[in-house]
């Protein structure tokens, strides 16, 4: 999941200098969504974890 977050921010940054502003910000806006959806899962996965511990 963090890896797709990572290649969507870099064609995000790759369009960005090429002057494709629209796709760009699609991009960026994926690559957030990913990434956050990437934390919440950690955290979760690192709960569960704990919890399995105990």
């Amino acid at each position: 999941m963090l890896r797709y977050a990572l290649i969507f921010f870099v064609v995000a940054i790759i369009a960005a200098v090429l002057g494709f502003g629209g796709f760009a910000g699609a991009m960026a806006g994926i690559a957030k969504i990913l990434f956050w959806v990437f934390i919440v899962l950690l955290v979760v996965s690192l709960l569960s974890g704990a919890v399995k511990r105990v």
